[in-house]
């Protein structure tokens, strides 16, 4: 069996866990957990998305030019 290569579209495509919250100022603040620091926050819910999507993509490409390590997201079952 091939192995699958670990580059930015694989783990662009992983379901990672996004948090996201409405503050009391009407803002939107979203995180993914798993990635350290990998925040947005932006005036609506599609707009927060829409940049942490942006976000991850950077925490990404700079842990692969860096060669460390990425977390994977882990499947919990309920």
């Amino acid at each position: 069996m091939a192995q699958k290569i670990k580059d930015l579209a694989y783990y662009m495509t992983l379901p990672y866990t996004i948090r996201l919250q409405e503050q009391s100022d009407g803002d939107w603040v979203a995180d993914i957990p798993e990635l350290r620091g990998c925040i947005a926050a932006g005036d609506s819910r599609e707009e927060v998305l829409d940049l942490l999507d942006g976000a991850k993509e950077m925490w990404f490409e700079i842990r692969l030019e860096r060669n460390e390590a990425i977390p994977e997201p882990v499947l919990v079952i309920e």
